[in-house]
């Protein structure tokens, strides 16, 4: 019973995380830019985490970790939220999805040449079959919906999301492992929050706007990550790491069914690599 739950609260940290491209789209439809997505985002975020860290009782972040808590906030909130929003906006949600699970790919280089980890044979192996996955789907995209067009740009800043989102496991590891991980998260919500401050479009919003920012601060961001942390106590982090490469697929799924974005054929291929490279890696721990 144990392993079944934690395995639910996965799959739902999956679907979650896996409607923020999706469920972001209502929003830019609403003429609310990216940047101002992400600000809000992180804002309401950051308020949620707050209460939670206080309800909870956490202890405070350790000073000497505050600067590396900003520098995630900057780098892992600000550069990591801008870049796939915008990668949504430009190139469709599936497109997105796929993109950010270069994060891989990123990880095991930083680790390798930053880190000196070694990287296996096998290891090796799984991330050259994600990024044979990333190459496909980035020169045979998601087509259909609405104001969509896959363009280099898209494509750029989709791999820039995967490499904030790299850089939030190698920021991150230390971090989250010494400290009470919803006050990391304040820290780095709240850093992010003030970078983007200056790039908010003030104008009035839709209640529909509200709605679509609402569901990815409350559900896509907090709601994701308190089910993620608790499946990962039930099951360990290698499973939960491999049944949440479902995440992808779920958001191609819903991509399809809210905006009728559709994957190439050779873009379904690419998918199919990035995934299977991803599960080969998690393996592999």
């Amino acid at each position: 019973m144990r392993k079944e739950r934690g395995a639910s609260l996965i799959v739902l940290a999956a679907l979650q995380w896996a409607l923020l491209g999706p469920v972001a789209r209502i929003a830019f439809a609403e003429g609310v830019p990216p940047l101002t997505v992400a600000f809000w985002r992180a804002t309401i975020a950051a308020l949620l985490f707050y209460t939670h860290a206080s309800v909870t009782r956490a202890h405070a972040l350790r000073a000497p970790d505050r600067p590396w808590a900003m520098g995630l906030g900057v780098v892992a909130v600000a550069g990591l939220y801008v870049s796939y929003f915008e990668s949504v906006q430009r190139g469709g949600a599936a497109l997105a999805a796929i993109l950010l699970y270069s994060a891989p790919v990123w990880v095991a280089l930083g680790a390798h040449f930053v880190l000196r980890e070694r990287v296996s044979a096998r290891e090796a192996g799984a991330l050259l079959l994600t990024l044979a996955g990333v190459i496909l789907v980035a020169l045979f995209p998601a087509t259909g919906g609405a104001h969509i067009t896959a363009t280099p740009a898209a494509v750029l800043w989709g791999l820039g999301s995967g490499v904030a989102y790299a850089l939030y496991f190698l920021l991150g590891r230390n971090l989250f492992a010494h400290n009470a991980p919803a006050r990391v998260m304040v820290w780095a919500l709240a850093t992010g929050a003030v970078v983007l401050l200056p790039f908010v479009s003030w104008h009035m919003l839709t209640w529909r706007a509200w709605g679509a920012i609402a569901f990815l601060a409350t559900v896509a961001t907090y709601g994701a990550y308190l089910c993620n942390a608790n499946g990962i106590k039930l099951i360990g982090p290698s499973r939960a790491s491999t049944i949440a490469t479902l995440e992808p697929v779920l958001a191609v799924v819903a991509a399809f069914l809210l905006w009728n974005e559709h994957l190439s054929p050779l873009g379904m291929l690419g998918a199919a690599a990035v995934i299977g490279g991803v599960v080969l890696a998690a393996r592999l721990r």
